[in-house]
């Protein structure tokens, strides 16, 4: 099996993600097959799904049909994961479909906690961090977001939505969204000396537990932590955690390494890795032939792209 053929057999968004980080094609070669997101496939479907006041399922985080049949669970339907979907996509910012899309968010769309606009933000470092990425992604201003991470970070240098007056411990969840979005916020404005020093005390809360570790007795964290997924949402995992070093910290850092081996022993005879916990809940679109259990392109792709940079070091 030629999995580099596999994955290009997939949708316009993995194709073009392959042909950039694991075939180093070139820009043009990128471009064109980027450009197809916005026109075919998952992209196009999710992009028509948007309604014309800017929401996806008629809310910003959890639509309202969900507190009476899903209200216990996680549902992905609506604008906030919509948005954060078509930025792993790969959506060009600079497609009409994409710019449209954002306008009407940016006019139109308010958080339920506190009435402000999308790009204003809320309270909560799991939802700021992917709103923050997303602005940054799609070229919007969210410098208030940054702004309230910076202020919501713990004293351990980690996040936690659950925390109250900034009293409480870090979360990886809570973490590594908040992590993300400051590192796509410093890389399309620079940041500021805060916003670079708070990133840099988070990065250090995740690599002194060496990704997954208890930091008093070195015990794993949480099992799912160590088990691949995708879409991630707002959870943790070990592929996720490694993902992010290889963009924040290129040079490598060796408390990443037993997160790498672990990444490594989990690929498959045939080259590929799979989707190992699914998180699951309504969404406006589903990735055919990605399902847990099963060998996934999402994860293959992500694996590789990780792989090709620890070994390149």
């Amino acid at each position: 099996m030629d999995v580099m053929d596999y994955l290009k057999q997939g949708d316009p968004s993995i194709r073009w993600q392959v042909l950039r980080d694991l075939e180093g094609a070139s820009g043009d070669v990128v471009a064109a097959e980027r450009a197809k997101v916005a026109t075919e496939g998952w992209g196009a479907r999710l992009l028509e799904l948007q309604a014309e006041d800017g929401y996806w399922d008629g809310a910003v985080y959890r639509p309202k049909w969900a507190e009476q049949y899903a209200n216990f669970f996680d549902t992905w339907s609506a604008t906030h994961f919509s948005l954060q979907s078509l930025m792993d996509l790969g959506l060009d910012p600079q497609t009409p479909q994409a710019r449209r899309a954002l306008d009407r968010v940016e006019q139109n769309v308010r958080w339920d906690y506190n009435d402000e606009l999308y790009f204003q933000g809320e309270v909560e470092p799991c939802i700021n961090g992917v709103a923050l990425s997303v602005g940054a992604y799609f070229q919007r201003d969210a410098s208030r977001i940054a702004h309230t991470i910076v202020e919501t970070q713990l004293s351990d240098g980690g996040w936690n939505c659950w925390a109250e007056n900034g009293e409480g411990v870090g979360s990886f969840h809570s973490t590594i969204c908040a992590l993300e979005g400051l590192r796509d916020w410093e890389a399309a404005t620079g940041g500021t000396e805060e916003s670079r020093e708070a990133r840099r005390r988070g990065e250090e809360y995740l690599l002194d537990r060496r990704l997954m570790f208890r930091a008093s007795t070195g015990e794993v964290i949480d099992p799912r932590f160590t088990m691949i997924t995708y879409p991630t949402r707002w959870y943790y995992d070990v592929l996720r955690g490694a993902d992010y070093f290889r963009t924040a910290r290129p040079g490598r850092d060796a408390r990443c390494t037993e997160a790498i081996d672990l990444i490594r022993s989990k690929a498959l005879p045939m080259g590929m890795w799979r989707i190992e916990n699914e998180h699951q809940g309504a969404t406006q679109v589903a990735y055919e032939a990605e399902s847990e259990g099963f060998p996934s392109r999402w994860v293959t792709l992500r694996a590789l792209r990780v792989l090709r940079w620890w070994d390149a070091g």
